[in-house]
Parts: C-alpha cells; sequence; structure tokens
C-alpha cells in the first residue's frame, strides 16, 4: 500500500470539498419530507452543487447515473434516485461527495422520514454512535482493524450486525483510494493509518443479519446492496484527516 500525505494547500482544498458536501447534505436534509421522490433529492444536490462551482462526484462514476446515493430501509448503500417516494416512518441515507478543485469531501446521513419508531429510532442512533467510536479510534500509525474492532463492539453489544463487505476508505485527490476502512476487525492489524491523509469512517449497521446482496445498476460497473433479510440498515460517514496528534473531521457543517 503507497500512500502519499496531503500537503498543507491540499489540505485546505480538501478542507473546503469536505465543508462544501457537509453543507450540502445539511441543506437536502432539512427539505426531506413524505411523497418526495429520490430523484427530487437528486436534483437539489446537483444544483445545490453545481451553484457552488462544485461537481457532484457520483455522477458518470463508473457508469453511476446520478448525482447522489439513496438508500432507503433495507438498501445498505448505493441506491439510485428514481421516482420512488418516501412514506411516513421511511429512513433514508444520503451520501453526498462534492469534487471541488480537484479533490473529494464525502459524507453521509440517515434521515427519519415522518415518525419513526422507537425500534428504528434506536438504529439509527447506534449507526451514529459506531461511526463516532470509529472516529474516536483514530490514531497516527494506527491501524484500520482498530477502527473496525471499536464499530463492531460497539453495534454487536446494541444487538445489531455490521456489514463486512463494504466499507470506508482513502479519499482524497481521487475519489476511493487506499486503504479500505472495516466496520469489523482485529486490534493492530489492518493497513496503517498515515498522517496527513484523508479516510472515510462509515459503519453501515444492520438490524437484522450481516449478510447483503449484491445488485447491478444498469451501464454501471457499481453495485447497490441489500440486507439479505430485509431489514432495515443505517448508515453515517464523515470523512477525516489523520493528524500527527489525532484526527479532525472534515465533513461538518
Amino acid at each position: 500500500m503507497s500512500i502519499r500525505p496531503l500537503s498543507l494547500d491540499e489540505i485546505k482544498k480538501m478542507e473546503k470539498a469536505c465543508r462544501l458536501a457537509a453543507e450540502t447534505l445539511l441543506y437536502v436534509g432539512k427539505l426531506i419530507r413524505v411523497g418526495m421522490t429520490t430523484d427530487e433529492i437528486d436534483k437539489i444536490v446537483y444544483d445545490y452543487t453545481l451553484t457552488k462551482g462544485a461537481i457532484p462526484a457520483p455522477l458518470g462514476y463508473h457508469g453511476f447515473p446520478k448525482s447522489v446515493c439513496t438508500s432507503i430501509n433495507n438498501v445498505v448503500c448505493h441506491g439510485i434516485p428514481d421516482q420512488t417516494a418516501l412514506k411516513e416512518g421511511d429512513i433514508i441515507n444520503v451520501d453526498v461527495t462534492s469534487k471541488l478543485d480537484g479533490f473529494f469531501g464525502d459524507t453521509s446521513k440517515t434521515f427519519c422520514v415522518g415518525v419513526v419508531g422507537a425500534e428504528v429510532l434506536d438504529l439509527v442512533e447506534a449507526a451514529r454512535l459506531a461511526m463516532e467510536k470509529g472516529i474516536e479510534a483514530i490514531t497516527p500509525y494506527g491501524m484500520t482493524g482498530d477502527i473496525g474492532f471499536e464499530i463492531n463492539k460497539f453495534v454487536t453489544r446494541k444487538g445489531y450486525t455490521t456489514v463486512k463487505e463494504i466499507g470506508g476508505h482513502g479519499v482524497g485527490r481521487t475519489f476511493h483510494e487506499e486503504p479500505f476502512v472495516p466496520s469489523w476487525g482485529k486490534k493492530g492489524k489492518g493497513d496503517k493509518l498515515i498522517p496527513f491523509h484523508c479516510i472515510t469512517v462509515e459503519p453501515m449497521v444492520n438490524q437484522g443479519r450481516e449478510e447483503v446482496i449484491e445488485k447491478p445498476i444498469q451501464g454501471s460497473s457499481i453495485k447497490y446492496y441489500e440486507t439479505k433479510d430485509l431489514k432495515l440498515s443505517a448508515q453515517f460517514e464523515h470523512t477525516v484527516l489523520v493528524t500527527d496528534t489525532g484526527y479532525e473531521i472534515l465533513t461538518l457543517a
């Protein structure tokens, strides 16, 4: 694995790209409502991103047809916006990546649509806290397994499961870089965390079993994923800069 740390100038560009991604997610999140289609979410993200002088990174990425990923209920990730209307009680993960001045900021959040039950709220909150536990495990020259261990320990104790096949990744000069950042693992194992390099921490937390089903996206090499048992899945994601003393979350609005 070969990772080239970011220069000070590149870090400043990453900060701007990540701030825009966070602001985009905050903006669209306030508009999510019952009856809204995921295509409407996609258009909002597309228009907002362009008005800020950036481009939505998913659009055209390996043939992906939309500007944002919208994953509803049992869709784990990479859900494709379409004419599906949101219903009362749904949950939806909106995954935004902004490309600004050659750098990528990546963040996502699971939103509740209308009123949801206590069990659903618990799952969503567990996913958010799992992300925080993973971020807190980041140390310079630590290992990706340290992150995965803390995430999986927390999620398992809550009675949920983590998706193993898909996870976080390096990000910065390109959309997806090394290393793979799992939501499970052993302390001291995995890939080394290099200071002044960015990663995403994005646990996908399932209400039921961990198994997922991979499904094709027409015209794209990207796949989308659903829970095998059709139970709910929730996810949160931040882009994080590994520093020489710890970490800094860049996707805060």
